[in-house]
């Protein structure tokens, strides 16, 4: 069990929590702070005579958007945040896949926590019951402008709470009414702010982002493992990994990638062999500093995604000790858009470093036969795969066109710079997926480079990795169908 509270959450807790299916309950300081916030909006909206609040606070007892000068009365605020959830509910294209929407829920409980939104404790504790019990709500990827919070998507998010919209349980598309009944929980009846309080905050680019940043951490790792078969497959010198070469150029990741390389190739026979070649292609030689260079972007995104999961993001923001509402911009989701645009242009380069491997070698250089077949005419061996990593990775090239440079006026004018962290967001998650696909054919194509450099052999890292991936994929001998061997690289790599 894991306890949400005000304390910063890391993101490795956050990728534990998931990975671990643990389940969530609030801490005593969260639901203290809820409860003190909700108590005092109650007071405040009950100071004046006529029921209503004494001053005029933005989505509380006004219209929204470029309706904010209308205000509401009393009796029709419930109603307002009721009219707010549904009118937003306006998503389209493909589903939210599962992992995401989990991160939805869980950085979205994570934000209320904080004490400053002005929920109802039974909201945020039916966000939790949907969380423990795998109650998915149905959103869909298209819709969100990555301002003024994530509105769309956390309509749908937010609908199964009143007893609309559809949820998944056990892959299971339902009707959020029936889950509700099984279940014996009530519909919520949204008080004031609560809606806007919901769909208000960046939790569906904070949800990718988080996702992204956790599977990049991952790929980096692959990358490295992937490069070090290529390397000892391509008959490559370790020169270019020494120590002192990056000492006096000392990024972080590059002196990370070295490290890691010499440490994948320790010991290595083929390694340790003359070499002919007194240089190697870039996408050997240069490995430390393209890698390097991903991982220190990787990093710099963990930076932006760990202030962003442990801020408050709705708006308007209540500070109950301060006696103050405050309305500002704290759901403008620029800082996530920048990042997870960056963060994209760094893994499409570890696929694109990657497809040149692949391509050089099936070229037939350094003593490996062309296309790494025996019989090449009667077999094509390894030519198509790099056809298939080359669409990718242009494709992936494709996807990197950044979404944060764009902006489209919304509401009237009133939202007139938007980020399209959204965009963003899903272009990333795309990439992961490609980049993954890429590294599987490299490390597919090196296993089989690796087949003609015997009996010598490399690390004891390489070879165990290869010893257990054959067990899995065999050497091809002849021209078979491949596709099935590339996704259960797929799946071998994943699972390492």
């Amino acid at each position: 069990m894991h306890h949400i509270s005000p304390d910063l959450l890391t993101l490795e807790q956050v990728g534990e929590i998931i990975a671990s299916g643990s389940k969530i309950a609030l801490s005593d300081e969260a639901t203290r702070r809820i409860e003190h916030c909700r108590r005092y909006l109650d007071g405040k909206l009950a100071a004046s005579p006529q029921g209503q609040a004494g001053g005029t606070f933005y989505g509380i007892n006004t219209g929204f958007g470029s309706l904010c000068n209308v205000r509401i009365e009393h009796h029709e605020l419930e109603q307002l945040q009721l009219n707010l959830v549904m009118s937003h509910a306006c998503g389209m294209g493909d589903e939210v896949p599962a992992d995401v929407v989990r991160l939805m829920l869980l950085l979205k409980i994570q934000g209320l926590s904080q004490g400053y939104s002005g929920v109802q404790l039974i909201t945020v504790q039916r966000l939790v019951d949907f969380y423990n019990h795998d109650v998915l709500p149905i959103i869909y990827q298209q819709g969100s402008l990555g301002a003024s919070g994530d509105l769309v998507p956390l309509a749908h998010l937010s609908l199964p709470l009143i007893g609309m919209g559809e949820v998944r349980v056990d892959g299971e598309k339902l009707a959020s009414a029936e889950v509700l009944n099984k279940h014996g929980w009530e519909p919520i009846v949204l008080d004031s702010k609560e809606g806007l309080a919901l769909l208000n905050g960046t939790q569906f680019c904070q949800a990718y982002g988080v996702w992204c940043l956790l599977e990049a951490e991952r790929l980096y790792d692959l990358a490295n493992l992937t490069a070090a078969v290529s390397l000892d497959g391509f008959d490559c010198r370790l020169s270019p990994f020494n120590e002192l070469l990056h000492k006096i150029r000392p990024h972080e990741g590059q002196l990370k990638t070295a490290e890691a390389i010499r440490n994948l190739l320790k010991d290595s026979e083929i390694a340790a062999q003359g070499k002919t070649a007194v240089q190697d292609p870039y996408a050997f030689r240069c490995i430390p500093q393209v890698h390097g260079a991903s991982y220190d972007a990787i990093a710099h995104v963990g930076r932006v995604l760990f202030t962003e999961i442990n801020s408050v993001t709705d708006n308007p923001t209540i500070f109950p000790d301060e006696d103050e509402i405050l309305s500002g911009g704290n759901f403008h989701a620029q800082p996530l858009a920048l990042a997870l645009d960056y963060l994209a242009i760094a893994l499409a380069e570890l696929g694109s470093i990657s497809e040149r491997r692949t391509y050089q070698l099936i070229s037939g250089q350094h003593g490996l036969p062309h296309f790494l077949t025996k019989n090449g005419g009667v077999n094509s061996g390894f030519m198509i795969p790099q056809y298939t990593a080359a669409s990718i990775v242009s494709q992936t090239k494709q996807l990197c066109t950044p979404a944060s440079v764009d902006s489209i006026v919304s509401s009237n004018g009133q939202e007139d710079h938007v980020s399209m962290g959204a965009n963003a967001a899903t272009k990333c998650w795309l990439v992961v997926k490609n980049v993954e696909r890429v590294l599987a054919i490299e490390f597919f194509t090196a296993a089989q480079a690796m087949a003609f450099r015997r009996p010598l052999k490399s690390s004891a890292a390489v070879e165990n990795a290869l010893t257990a991936y054959r067990k899995l994929v065999p050497v091809v001998e002849d021209d078979r169908i491949l596709h099935n061997d590339m996704e259960a690289t797929v799946g071998f790599l994943r699972d390492l």
